[in-house]
């Protein structure tokens, strides 16, 4: 059986490779910029300067992001007992089992599947707040909350 700490410890490692991937291309960039010098082609040259720091407020973006859903894994409680979902709560439903906390994808073994998801997504929304026993409709399929851990 999965743990809640093994999908927050799932969802930081997601977090962590983020950011260190986010990171090394704007490294990337910078260094193309620097290395860009005054003897290139005119409009060319500026040119290519301005798609490089369009590029780099882009993923200084990303990194924001990637930074904020890394803040909102230290908020989380993965050992709150709540009696509905939470943000740290494990659900499952009728279809599938959800981990509230930031959407970083499916984590497998060889027996479960969990999807870790944002409460800002269009699932999480559904789910926020509801009790064992309600029925949300998600893709005009309805859907019941069978368990909250």
């Amino acid at each position: 059986m999965i743990t809640k700490s093994q999908l927050q410890e799932f969802c930081k490692a997601h977090v962590t490779s983020r950011i260190s991937r986010i990171q090394k291309d704007i490294d990337n960039i910078q260094e193309s910029l620097a290395s860009e010098t005054k003897s290139s082609a005119g409009d060319k040259h500026e040119t290519g300067r301005a798609m490089l720091q369009l590029e780099r407020e882009k993923l200084g973006q990303q990194l924001n992001d990637a930074e904020k859903m890394g803040l909102i894994l230290t908020r989380i409680s993965i050992t709150y007992k709540a009696r509905t979902v939470v943000l740290g709560s494990l659900v499952k439903t009728s279809k599938s089992e959800y981990f509230l906390a930031i959407s970083a994808g499916e984590f497998k073994t060889e027996n479960d599947s969990i999807f870790c998801i944002s409460g800002s997504s269009p699932i999480g929304q559904l789910l926020l707040g509801k009790s064992i026993g309600d029925v949300i409709s998600f893709n005009d399929e309805k859907i019941r909350i069978k368990e909250i851990l």
